[in-house]
């Protein structure tokens, strides 16, 4: 079973969808689309099979305050949501978790615990489309 750690601010900011007028907005309604996950087999970005236990998002900013939905666990970075990520990453993997990062940040990929599989932001979005999970109008 895999924990879906994710960089909330950087899978929000793939779509151009006017995310930038409403960035707690945005969010809220990516972490409702999430909820759909846990418990999910999905095809992972290198096509293998990944079974989604938890999913973990990492908010930052203006997105700090969202609520939380039942089934995500929100991480609120007090400051830097890359370091907030980096460090979840750390402890996870520490504590022998298997983790599936979601992020298109090239400086925090560099940042994880080596050999910590990664997918772009696409890669969830896309997931997320095709179970039907549509974004709120």
């Amino acid at each position: 079973m895999t924990v879906l750690l994710l960089d909330a601010a950087n899978v929000v900011g793939a779509r151009p969808d006017g995310w930038w007028r409403d960035r707690a907005g945005a969010t809220t309604r990516l972490l409702s689309r999430l909820v759909a996950l846990p418990g999910r087999e999905l095809t992972g970005p290198d096509g293998a099979v990944v079974s989604i236990d938890e999913v973990v998002a990492v908010v930052e900013g203006r997105a700090r305050e969202v609520p939380e939905p039942e089934g995500v666990r929100v991480e609120r970075a007090s400051g830097s949501g890359d370091d907030a990520l980096a460090a979840c990453a750390t402890r996870l993997t520490a504590e022998g978790t298997p983790l599936l990062v979601v992020t298109a940040d090239r400086g925090l990929r560099d940042r994880l615990p080596a050999g910590t599989p990664v997918a772009g932001p696409g890669w969830v979005l896309r997931v997320l489309d095709e179970i039907g999970c549509a974004p709120p109008a």
